[in-house]
């Protein structure tokens, strides 16, 4: 699983003009899965993206997470994290999941951060055509990767 998170003042997500998810201040999460990804990799992504300490505490530092400061979560899939393109010009996706195994898991990724992180949490329409609006704060990008577990076999 791939992460591009950005730390943002606001962001919102617009399919054929209307408005699917918007944030205030909170994080900006692009999300790109594979197909090896599971819900290991599901619930230590969203910990991430609620913990990781990026935002300013009073005395300008960054020490607290997007939990501490009680932003918004704006999660879009993005299958062009996977994006290959160390040959010819034309990217290759191979190591994107296909729709049929990446929705599912995005669909829970949804589930769970809204289940456990006790933020609003919006997001995008999988597989729309979107328009991201964003004013990134800082501007903070993290990218985050995290390949999935092998499977114990016996």
């Amino acid at each position: 699983m791939k992460l591009l998170m950005q730390r943002v003042k606001r962001a919102s997500v617009t399919v054929e003009g209307s408005i699917t998810g918007q944030i205030g201040q909170g994080l900006l999460v692009f999300v790109g899965i594979a197909a090896s990804d599971t819900i290991r990799e599901i619930e230590w992504m969203c910990g991430k993206i609620t913990k990781l300490r990026i935002f300013n505490d009073d005395d300008g530092k960054m020490n607290c997470s997007v939990s501490d400061v009680q932003g918004g979560i704006l999660l879009v899939s993005q299958f062009t994290l996977y994006a290959d393109a160390q040959k010819g010009l034309r990217p290759s996706y191979i190591n994107a999941a296909a729709p049929e195994i990446a929705q599912p898991l995005y669909d829970k990724m949804l589930d769970y951060l809204r289940q456990t992180s006790g933020l609003t949490v919006e997001a995008g329409i999988f597989g729309a055509m979107m328009d991201v609006e964003l004013i990134n704060d800082g501007p903070v990008t993290i990218w985050l990767e995290r390949e999935a577990e092998p499977k114990i076999t016996q």
